[in-house]
């Protein structure tokens, strides 16, 4: 009417009357639907339950044929906005979806043409199998499948933009991604059969992220090693000494302290276990650690203190062979066994005892019968003493024996003990490589 600019209320009143129906003359012609939408925020991913919240913009596009006009008519109007309540829109639905909280703009964008294009904002809390196993360098694919809830084959589905525009759209505009990054998104159009209906279905079936893991590089794995070195440190402590065993149960309280206080960073579910199962690992080697010290404070105390001989393998598998094999370097003033064993004069008993040189005297009872008691007193304390001296010499040889073969055994154990977390080291830095590599 003269007087209005564009179409007017009551040219639209008809178009509003016909919402119920699909805007298509034929209706055996589908109404074609494209679909583009932006990654703005990945909200939280729940390992536990599977679930990745993330933020949206989906906007959507069709064709309405009841809603035409002619510009030149309607004093060059091209594009109007109309309430979305008041015209059909495609039931277009995310099927992962848990929990769909749609802040949808209520307009729509209406061409001369009948091309109609509605943007919505998507919070959506989507069921995802998140794999966790090289956690914190994971990289998650997500599936984001778009298609209509009740229409078969009316409504057709196609992508508004190329997956790759999609993505560097998203990457663009990416803010509130928290420890996470958006790496690609792929997918495919596809046909989705119930028995004798169809539906046309979007799966954007990897929508990629990666996990940043410079939060937990920082706060776990440098403090592991830090106390992993600290604890292969405390091997150069005298083994002889109590204060290595205390010492290693403080590293291992302490320890469990920082794993309970960093439990609520590592991902916890049920599906598989990440390979940062290390610290619990690392935890494990810490009590051998302690057991290893255990072991030689009683070869070092218990046997010496009861003043038993070395039996003969011990001297000949752990002085000799294993000494031999771990390169143990033997003090200058002591040589090995199988030297110094051959060089020892034998006692008149047979054994091989280290004699003290005895001074040539006769026996008390040999003394001639002139000598007064008090020399004889006096030979009496001599030989007193130098049964002294000699069980003194005995238990200090029998403590130095003992004392080597718990050298020997802590070089041995603790060049076990390194063997050990050298090839668990290298078994995880491998394994999260070629995860990455992929």
């Amino acid at each position: 009417k003269e007087g209005h600019s564009g179409p007017t209320y009551e040219s639209m009143q008809d178009v509003f009357n016909l919402q119920p129906f699909r805007p298509a003359v034929n209706l055996s012609n589908p109404t074609i639907t494209n679909i583009s939408f932006t990654l703005y925020a990945v909200l939280g991913v729940n390992e536990k339950t599977q679930i990745l919240t993330t933020f949206l913009w989906l906007r959507l596009y069709w064709h309405h044929e009841f809603l035409v006009w002619d510009p030149d008519e309607c004093d060059g109007v091209t594009r109007v906005s109309l309430p979305v309540k008041q015209l059909w829109s495609p039931d277009i639905i995310v099927y992962e979806v848990d929990d769909d909280v749609s802040q949808a703009c209520p307009y729509v964008y209406a061409n001369h043409t009948g091309h109609i294009r509605w943007d919505r904002m998507l919070r959506l809390v989507s069921a995802c199998n998140l794999e966790i196993f090289s956690f914190p360098f994971d990289v998650q694919n997500c599936t984001f499948t778009f298609g209509s809830y009740m229409h078969t084959r009316d409504v057709r589905v196609s992508p508004a933009l190329t997956f790759k525009e999609m993505s560097r759209n998203s990457k663009r505009y990416l803010e509130a991604s928290g420890e996470w990054e958006l790496v690609d998104i792929l997918g495919e159009t596809s046909i989705l059969q119930f028995g004798i209906d169809e539906w046309d279905i979007i799966t954007f079936w990897q929508v990629v992220i990666k996990r940043r893991p410079v939060l937990y590089v920082v706060n776990l794995l440098i403090p592991s090693s830090f106390l992993m070195l600290i604890d292969i440190l405390s091997f150069y402590l005298p083994p002889h000494s109590v204060d290595r065993a205390s010492f290693k149960m403080t590293l291992i309280l302490g320890y469990t302290v920082f794993l309970l206080i960093m439990n609520d960073l590592l991902p916890s579910t049920a599906n598989g276990t990440p390979i940062i199962i290390y610290f619990s690992v690392c935890l494990a080697l810490m009590v051998i650690s302690l057991l290893e010290t255990v072991i030689i404070t009683n070869v070092l105390h218990h046997n010496s203190m009861k003043y038993q001989e070395v039996p003969s393998w011990v001297r000949v598998v752990v002085l000799k062979h294993i000494a031999n094999l771990i390169c143990y370097r033997w003090p200058d003033d002591i040589r090995p066994p199988s030297l110094s064993q051959r060089d020892k004069p034998e006692s008149s008993n047979g054994s091989s005892d280290p004699q003290i040189v005895q001074p040539t005297s006769r026996a008390p009872d040999q003394q001639p019968a002139s000598n007064g008691p008090e020399l004889q007193q006096i030979c009496q304390y001599l030989g007193d003493l130098r049964g002294h001296l000699t069980s003194l010499q005995k238990e200090s040889e029998l403590q130095d024996q003992w004392c080597h073969v718990g050298y020997v055994l802590d070089f041995l154990l603790f060049r076990i003990y390194l063997l050990l977390i050298t090839c668990y080291a290298l078994v995880i830095i491998s394994m999260w490589c070629v995860w990455i590599s992929q």
